[in-house]
């Protein structure tokens, strides 16, 4: 029997009244870091009929309760007073409705942390009462509109897919959250009253699609951006075919065919030793320099300074150097199989992976031997693949790999369960105060690309102090750096420190002794050279809480976890290219920036999080973890496990696919579209819809609500529906949505403007007028969320922290001479 008191969320007591995906997998992952669970489903059972139940409900105590009945109502409140925290996700109102108000739970309880993931925000006038399904808020959210460039080239528009995006962002950034609070109620005490609605959720995930940079320069935009505005100045038709579209992408960015006939990606673009190495495992890079290919020593300069045309590890080559490399690479990639060319890439240390389908990814030897997916014998099912654990404490790690299956109680052995242990004695509640959760914390910022930097940033929001350290010479180009850090690095302090000089692994050592939190995102081969394997960093900070993201890591070792990776390799690896593009013939990469890498950012903001609350019971130190891999599983948890007897995994798939079913797909109507989410149960009442009358008696409901759907405005028959009480919405588009709701920059994060909210930065720091999303997805009714500045230029506080680490201005300006460390990359901020 293994020692689950271990686990960092021990004794904390939750539960968890959610249905569908986000928040039961919500409190699925307080169930594997340790908290004990009780799942309550209505008594005709979990609303969503699906195996996924039993990855979603393990580790978890599941009963049936009445709650429109005063006995189940008793016996809900008797529970939640012996709770630490309550989740819900049901339309704004549904809980008050049914006898538990949060707010009134809160005054008995000030302890309580209350978890509210409603479809669209409480305070959303239009939207807030809708059925919001995941593919209705998906179409509200602009998800499937202009679905990334290769779905705009080829025509299709709008573009399905089954990715639950909403319910993982949602469930990343609601289970970060509640840790947050529940760390801060160490503290102080208080608990709190949160609500994440899924579709602010999913804005967020998209939040590197939805930014506008005026006068963005042409050197960024790739060749499928530029033919994109071409056709659309002459006018002319959409209509690109996959294969043509395969010579509009990057050579080092792009799917090659191998000699066993299977598919590999590689995603080598914009790191300055990448693409090179690439060349030189493939024995093109002698082959390249004979031919021309130049080498910009400075890509930071304007492009009109560059002493060539192009670069290797600059992000996009011009359309005749991706030509001719391409066609090389094409050539030698059918020399080897899949699995040989990963080998090279992987031990080359340059990003590359086959393609698989996400059964194949479930049976991976090392997404098993790496406890990426685990194994659990379900009651209903037997034994199963399942997703492992998505983040996670490296000295109880190995007790997260044995998940118990979902067990049905009693009420009485449900209670028995809440009543055990011994109830942690907190500090006395006092009036609840606007501070924010992680007031006083200070990070060293480590990281780069998406993932990590988007990790930090999230959590300024919650009053962190965040210090970015980067290389005095950059690792990437500006496409990676700058125009992501737009993004990823708001409500930061950047500097430029060069560690490979003496003095500069001096400024390094005084950066860490002064904070709490140290965040890097990569694999364990990279961290002792840099002195951030954990005997070093204790030598320096005994108390410094690390946390670390890699591509591939998991809770074991595993044969890949050294190799390097991106967002886009899980994509290729654990199926969602295959899905999205229809097959292994015609993989393609999910459309938009950051699907996983952003979803991974939360992760690690859940695993700092969770060594802090650990360290505040405990005085322990952990090192957290989490992995692009982990978060690959999440996004697809409607159909990710496996077990004998299993339905084919045959989940909607490729390009032509207009939804799940003939009651639930996309519908043309008199001017666009329509998505309607509806079933069988449903028929009763789409057949009173005015202009739907006739369609459960007709043979061919999909020819019916084509021919009826057609004749009126979709905005009609969203109202129409909606007001019948049946999921439907009209396919929005980003640049709608931010244009519609923008405002001037006021230093407010934007919680209380409804479901989407977007600031505009006319005085940005870039020189260019900018508008981001707003930091708001997350919505406490006490602790206060901080509107993050935006994002400063590289090294623009090297001299601001250095001053602050005790560094006189004399010695800073030596420092700087001797270019120890720096105050810029570039003479302008988002290089021309």
């Amino acid at each position: 029997m293994t020692n689950l008191s271990q686990l960092p969320l021990c004794g904390v007591n939750v539960i968890d009244f959610g249905q569908h995906i986000a928040g039961p997998a919500v409190a699925m992952i307080l169930g594997d870091l340790g908290a004990t669970v009780i799942h309550i489903d209505p008594p005709a059972g979990p609303l969503w009929d699906s195996p996924a139940n039993a990855v979603l409900n393990r580790n978890k105590q599941c009963l049936r309760l009445d709650l429109k009945s005063p006995e189940g109502l008793r016996l809900a409140r008797q529970m939640i007073a012996k709770a630490d925290i309550v989740i819900e996700n049901f339309r704004p109102g549904v809980m008050k409705k049914l006898g538990l108000d949060f707010s009134e739970l809160r005054r008995e309880h000030p302890q309580l942390i209350t978890l509210s993931i409603p479809g669209f925000a409480t305070n959303d006038e239009l939207r807030s009462q809708w059925r919001a399904t995941e593919a209705i808020i998906a179409s509200a959210s602009g998800v499937f509109t202009d679905m990334g460039q290769n779905r705009v080239l080829m025509g299709i528009n709008p573009s399905f897919s089954p990715l639950p995006l909403a319910s993982a962002y949602g469930t990343m950034l609601a289970v970060s959250a509640v840790v947050l609070a529940l760390q801060s109620r160490q503290r102080t005490g208080m608990g709190d009253e949160i609500e994440v609605p899924l579709a602010s959720a999913v804005m967020e995930g998209l939040s590197y699609n939805s930014i506008k940079i005026d006068g963005y320069p042409a050197r960024y935009k790739t060749l499928r951006e530029k033919e994109i505005e071409r056709r659309r100045a002459e006018n002319l038709p959409m209509n690109l075919s996959y294969e043509d579209l395969q010579e509009y992408l990057d050579p080092f960015y792009r799917t090659y065919e191998c000699a066993d006939g299977r598919k590999f990606y590689a995603v080598c673009p914009s790191h300055r030793s990448h693409a090179k190495r690439c060349l030189q495992a493939m024995g093109l890079y002698e082959e390249m320099l004979a031919a021309g290919l130049p080498k910009v020593e400075d890509p930071y300069l304007p492009f009109a300074q560059w002493e060539g045309d192009a670069s290797l590890g600059v992000y996009p080559l011009p359309a005749h150097w991706a030509k001719v490399i391409s066609a090389r690479m094409k050539e030698v990639f059918l020399t080897k199989t899949a699995a040989q060319w990963e080998k090279i890439f992987g031990e080359g240390q340059f990003p590359g992976a086959p393609h698989r389908s996400t059964q194949e990814w479930l049976h991976d030897e090392h997404a098993n031997t790496a406890g990426l997916v685990v194994d659990v014998t379900d009651h209903q099912y037997g034994l199963m693949k399942q997703p492992g654990a998505i983040a996670w404490l490296e000295d109880s790690a190995e007790l997260m790999l044995s998940p118990l299956s979902r067990r049905e109680v009693s009420i009485e052995e449900a209670l028995a369960t809440l009543s055990e242990g011994t109830r942690e004695e907190l500090p006395v509640a006092n009036q609840p105060c606007s501070k924010g959760w992680l007031d006083g914390v200070r990070i060293l910022d480590l990281t780069n690309v998406i993932a990590g930097p988007h990790s930090t940033s999230f959590l300024g929001r919650f009053g962190a102090d965040v210090v970015k350290l980067d290389p005095t010479k950059p690792n990437y180009d500006p496409w990676n750096t700058v125009v992501f850090g737009m993004s990823s690095a708001r409500g930061k302090q950047s500097v430029l420190v060069d560690l490979n000089q003496e003095e500069g692994r001096e400024v390094f050592d005084r950066l860490v002794k002064s904070v709490d939190v140290i965040v890097m995102n990569a694999p364990d081969r990279q961290l002792a050279p840099l002195g951030l394997d954990e005997a070093s960093l204790k030598a320096v900070n005994p108390e410094v809480i690390f946390c670390q993201l890699d591509c591939f890591g998991g809770p074991r070792r595993g044969p890949r976890t050294d190799y390097l990776g991106y967002d886009d390799l899980i994509q290729a690896t654990t199926g969602i290219m295959l899905r999205f593009g229809g097959g292994m013939q015609t993989p393609e990469e999910h459309a938009h920036v950051g699907t996983i890498d952003v979803m991974c950012g939360f992760a690690a903001a859940l695993g700092v999080a969770t060594a802090l609350y650990q360290k505040s019971r405990t005085g322990k130190v952990s090192r957290a973890r989490t992995s692009l891999a982990a978060l690959g599983n999440l996004v697809q948890v409607p159909f990710c496990y496996d077990y004998s007897g299993r339905a084919p995994f045959d989940e909607p798939a490729g390009r032509e696919v207009l939804g799940y079913s003939d009651l639930s797909r996309f519908y043309r109507t008199a001017d666009g579209w329509l998505y309607l989410d509806a079933d069988s149960a449903d028929l009763g009442r789409l057949d009173a819809v005015q202009g739907l009358n006739g369609l459960a008696a007709a043979g061919d409901h999909a020819a019916f609500l084509s021919a009826a759907l057609a004749k009126v405005a979709g905005e009609t028959w969203q109202r129409r529906l909606q007001e019948a009480g049946v999921a439907a919405a009209v396919p929005d588009n980003i640049d709608n949505l931010r244009n519609r709701y923008s405002r001037p920059a006021d230093n407010y994060p934007g919680t209380d403007n409804g479901s989407y909210s977007f600031s505009v930065y006319a005085d940005h720091p870039s020189g260019r007028c900018v508008t981001q999303l707003d930091p708001f997805a997350i919505r406490p009714r006490h602790a206060a969320i901080r509107s993050l500045s935006p994002a400063e230029k590289f090294g623009a506080s090297t001299r601001s922290v250095l001053g602050e680490l005790g560094y006189s201005e004399s010695e800073v300006d030596a420092l700087m001479t001797r270019s120890v460390i720096g105050d810029s990359w570039s003479q302008e901020y988002l290089p021309s």
